[in-house]
């Protein structure tokens, strides 16, 4: 005998399979356009991306590691590919002497301003418009998804 599924579990599952399936294509696209085009990765480019929309160009490296969803450890070995760069600056914290800041510099500023539009060109490409409608709906109000 079979379990029992929910109402619509069916709908859910083939709605997480298209999302899933979306964001493979997606990632994959924008890590071989970015790196061809411009040298970085996608973990690269979110965190300029996040710099670059943060008021000041700086960010905790606690709360960005969350923003991009990596693990304090590999945020800091791409801040450290970042710093080598050039692009982005380690700086302590004033307040708290065991914070670290991540501030974009203008060379980040400047290859973040270059490949934003490539990002932008691979996602409108790859996701499909019967997808984003709703997800952009669904993110409003939701920052930590980030739309």
């Amino acid at each position: 005998m079979s379990p029992i599924q929910p109402a619509g579990s069916d709908r859910v599952v083939s709605a997480w399979r298209t999302i899933t399936a979306s964001h493979a294509a997606g990632f994959a696209a924008l890590e071989h356009e970015l790196g061809r085009r411009h040298g970085l990765g996608v973990s690269e480019f979110e965190v300029l991306e996040r710099l670059t929309e943060s008021p000041d160009h700086k960010f905790r490296a606690q709360e960005l590691a969350e923003a991009v969803h990596l693990s304090q450890s590999a945020l800091s070995r791409l801040i450290d590919r970042l710093a080598r760069a050039g692009l982005v600056e380690r700086c302590l914290c004033d307040d708290d002497r065991r914070g670290i800041f991540v501030t974009l510099t203008e060379a980040g500023q400047q290859r973040h301003d270059e490949a934003a539009p490539t990002h932008r060109e691979v996602l409108a490409g790859v996701l499909p418009a019967e997808l984003l409608a709703p997800l952009c709906d669904a993110a409003t109000g939701h920052p930590d998804i980030g739309f």
